[in-house]
């Protein structure tokens, strides 16, 4: 007979692609886990995942059971939500995916503040080593319930997005540099430059590539980074140049020079997104309540 708990432990192995972090994120001993997965494949009649040495991986029976068994678990969320809430407290888990680094968003500020509010609700941080399109894919797969990304122009199918900050990008280059004392820049004169830039996938990295097809500049990203932070210290050693957030270009500028570049669209979107097909949990939407309030 099927129980939620068989749809709760399958989803969690199948997010995790392996059943030790399964069995650590529900909080039971491995073998707990491989029993009820057992018995649900029996009560299925199929294979629902395939079992390597190395992970784990969704038969083409648990990649179709893997949406229903979200929408199961969902609509026993909401239930308890409609009860939770009768009885004056939230309880749940919020499962919040963010960015590698936002320093426009004080996300340990604002978690604490609803902590202390709603401490019976769980709070599940998790980062994408794809950026904002690996966190909108699982908005979009029900992994997530929030996260903050930056997704610049029309928000994939199924997914709403608000944006809640944006901030110009400018060039930074390396003190001595042939564009260093130019009057203005534009994309044409960073024809044939090196690049340091993010992996495709994040968004910064998304405005400015769109920027440069928008001009007809083909463009060569010689070093790809993870934190946006660290990309000035490139720039500065001569490994190339780079279009960056003002604020993450350390104050003293020591071998460093920043330049506007005009006629380009450089703006860098950061925003909150949901899924548009599926109503937030209680503790979802006053988390999302609490980031209005916060942010703006």
């Amino acid at each position: 007979m099927l129980e939620l708990r068989h749809f709760e432990y399958f989803v969690a192995v199948a997010e995790e692609r392996n059943f030790t972090r399964a069995a650590a994120r529900l909080h039971v001993v491995q073998s707990g886990v491989s029993a009820v997965i057992k018995s649900l494949e029996h009560e299925m009649g199929t294979r629902l995942l395939e079992r390597t040495s190395k992970r784990v991986e969704l038969t083409d029976a648990g990649e179709a059971l893997l949406p229903r068994a979200r929408a199961a678990i969902d609509a026993v969320r909401e239930a308890r939500d409609a009860v939770d809430e009768v009885r004056g407290g939230l309880r749940g888990t919020v499962r919040i995916g963010t960015l590698i680094s936002v320093p426009l968003i004080d996300v340990p500020s604002l978690l604490g503040a609803f902590h202390r509010v709603h401490p019976n609700v769980g709070l599940r941080l998790s980062v994408s080593p794809r950026g904002s399109v690996g966190l909108l894919d699982a908005l979009a797969d029900g992994s997530l319930d929030v996260a903050f990304v930056s997704a610049p122009g029309r928000p994939p199918a199924g997914i709403r997005v608000r944006q809640i900050e944006s901030r110009r990008l400018d060039l930074v280059l390396p003190a001595g540099h042939r564009l260093a004392g130019a009057a203005e820049v534009r994309i044409a004169d960073l024809a044939g430059e090196a690049f340091v830039d993010f992996p495709l996938g994040f968004g910064n990295r998304t405005v400015v590539d769109r920027a440069f097809a928008a001009a007809g500049v083909q463009r060569h990203v010689a070093i790809e980074v993870t934190d946006i932070a660290g990309g000035a210290g490139f720039v500065r050693e001569g490994l190339g140049v780079a279009i960056l957030p003002t604020f993450v270009v350390p104050d003293d500028r020591t071998g460093l020079v920043l330049k506007k570049v005009v006629g380009a669209d450089l703006d860098w979107p950061l925003g909150v997104a949901v899924s548009a097909v599926r109503r937030p949990s209680a503790a979802a939407r006053a988390l999302l309540a609490l980031i209005d309030e916060k942010v703006g």
